[in-house]
């Protein structure tokens, strides 16, 4: 068989009940030249037989096992190690790829010469019957819509609201120093940040390249921010990102970030917060408002001055 072109990361936990749909995924792709590094991060239940079985029935699939579990970021990062195709993605193994995403995202890097390529995506969720696909998000299509190709982050600061590692492809060369954070939640935020400012140019597309599923049984990471581990470490997540942009000189993404911060993050964050047992979890989110409301950008930040001071209870 002739050597692959792209190589797809997927890690997965315990989510033998959605594995086989992320793996049908890839199978049905209009570009056949893929490998996929299946991660199976310490799973207890038949994660690991169904990756196995796939790799057995066709050779484009590799499994990498994990005794015990290191999280995303840690399955993402011992993956990379194992990539040696021109191209290189991600897809958390409870998701699934529409099936043009590989032929798009690497026809367009070919023909561009840029590092990565970042889609748009829509969740799934489950409307009694099966997960079905919805809308793509108005901050999502801000940032992937209209088609850019070759811009930067300094020229469509609306890209940096596109924050996860899944909806995009780069070359693997721009990965050589780029890692993922280990041992907390939302890794792949300030990652998102690092890309875009590092990169020489990157394009935009807004076709759906993903479609992202919300678990009717709520046991996806980001459904669980009432968890004050987890809302530490989404906080944690927001914080870095701006910090990235910040000492890129990106001011126009920080503005773009605190925008889209106040009006989607935070106002979920408080509606937990008001009525959470911890004391220490309300605390977290009035810290991290102030934190917002001492940076300089915040003064260009279109926010509305009663959500805010709501937000300051």
């Amino acid at each position: 068989m002739p050597a692959p072109l792209v190589t797809v990361i997927v890690p997965g936990r315990d989510i033998a009940e959605f594995a086989p749909a992320a793996l049908d995924s890839l199978r049905a792709q209009t570009e056949t030249s893929w490998r996929a590094i299946l991660v199976d991060d310490g799973s207890r239940d038949d994660t690991g037989r169904i990756f196995d079985a796939a790799a057995d029935a066709d050779p484009r699939f590799t499994v990498l096992r994990h005794a015990e579990a290191r999280g995303l970021g840690g399955a993402r990062n011992a993956a990379l190690e194992l990539v040696d195709t021109e191209y290189l993605g991600f897809l958390d193994g409870d998701d699934e790829l529409t099936p043009t995403a590989l032929e798009r995202m690497t026809r367009t890097l070919a023909a561009t010469g840029s590092d990565f390529v970042a889609g748009a995506y829509v969740r799934s969720r489950w409307d009694g019957e099966t997960y079905a696909p919805g809308r793509v998000q108005p901050w999502v299509a801000a940032a992937t819509d209209p088609q850019r190709l070759r811009t930067t982050i300094f020229a469509h600061p609306a890209a940096s609201a596109n924050i996860v590692a899944w909806s995009k492809l780069s070359r693997s060369a721009f990965w050589h120093d780029l890692r993922f954070p280990e041992g907390v939640a939302y890794e792949d935020q300030v990652v998102a940040q690092r890309m875009y400012t590092s990169a020489r140019a990157f394009d935009v597309i807004p076709d759906v390249v993903v479609r992202w599923r919300l678990r009717e049984n709520g046991s996806s990471i980001t459904q669980g921010k009432h968890r004050l581990r987890v809302l530490r470490d989404y906080l944690a997540a927001l914080r870095g990102g701006i910090d990235e942009l910040q000492q890129a000189g990106a001011h126009a993404a920080v503005v773009a970030r605190l925008d889209l911060i106040l009006a989607m993050d935070l106002p979920p964050l408080q509606e937990i917060a008001g009525t959470h047992t911890d004391s220490a979890y309300p605390a977290a989110v009035r810290a991290f408002v102030q934190d917002l409301e001492a940076l300089p950008e915040f003064a260009d930040a279109r926010v509305d001055p009663t959500l805010v001071a709501a937000l300051r209870w």
